[in-house]
């Protein structure tokens, strides 16, 4: 598959205490885990067209999103030909903070907000399908030492489907893992990814995008076809 992974890409640059978490990019980090089986690049903020043209979406079939610090600075020009690329069949999963990027908001249609805390909690992620494809080849759960607090309630619609829940050591819950469909695209929300942690290095949670990217893959299916028909048999008037 053509994968293509966007990230702002201004923490790595500006602190760096980041930097030495992700020295070439939450980006790379999470493309090292794909490139073996699938054809990956990367698009970044600060790029032209924030590095998403008309060439590299025509080009992608499943697009990956980490964002934090600069959702207002994604062009509404952009945000919209993603989503019209997503309505066509083009897979999107959505990391993290990405819950506040203009794509994951416009497709949502609500505030998509929640509550969070940075204190080094411990986040036990729980597997609530595991006859979902995106759990393959999971435990019953996955426990990451350190990771930035979500919780309820996450102002989302009702999602297709809820993969995983979180828990962590404050008390709170989360979804931290649900699917959507939008026309004939897929869109998968997974929670985990702080940019201080190095959450991304972790095999579990590597494991989970990879299978996400399987199962946001676009598929031959009918496309619809809209406005004023021709009737197929006929009718009183032909």
């Amino acid at each position: 598959m053509r994968i293509t992974i966007w990230n702002e890409y201004r923490h790595e640059q500006e602190n760096e205490e980041i930097r030495q978490i992700y020295p070439d990019g939450i980006h790379n980090a999470i493309g090292d885990c794909l490139k073996s089986e699938h054809n990956v690049t990367t698009a970044t903020l600060d790029e032209p067209e924030h590095g998403l043209t008309d060439e590299r979406l025509n080009d992608t079939d499943v697009l990956i999103w980490w964002g934090h610090k600069a959702h207002e600075e994604v062009s509404d020009e952009v945000v919209a030909k993603v989503k019209a690329h997503v309505l066509q069949g083009m897979g999107l999963i959505v990391l993290h903070s990405g819950h506040f990027s203009k794509i994951f908001k416009s497709l949502m249609g609500t505030s998509c907000d929640l509550k969070w805390r940075e204190s080094d909690d411990t986040e036990r992620l729980w597997v609530v399908d595991p006859t979902h494809p995106i759990t393959e080849s999971l435990s019953s759960y996955v426990e990451l030492q350190q990771e930035e607090m979500y919780g309820e309630h996450f102002d989302i619609p009702t999602p297709d489907e809820t993969v995983f829940i979180s828990w962590f050591e404050g008390g709170e819950v989360f979804r931290s893992g649900v699917t959507y469909k939008r026309g004939k695209g897929k869109v998968f929300y997974f929670r985990p990814g702080h940019e201080s942690y190095p959450t991304y290095y972790n095999k579990e949670i590597q494991q989970v995008i990879k299978n996400a990217v399987n199962w946001a893959q676009p598929l031959q299916t009918p496309t619809p076809q809209y406005g004023n028909a021709q009737a197929l048999e006929k009718t009183k008037k032909n």
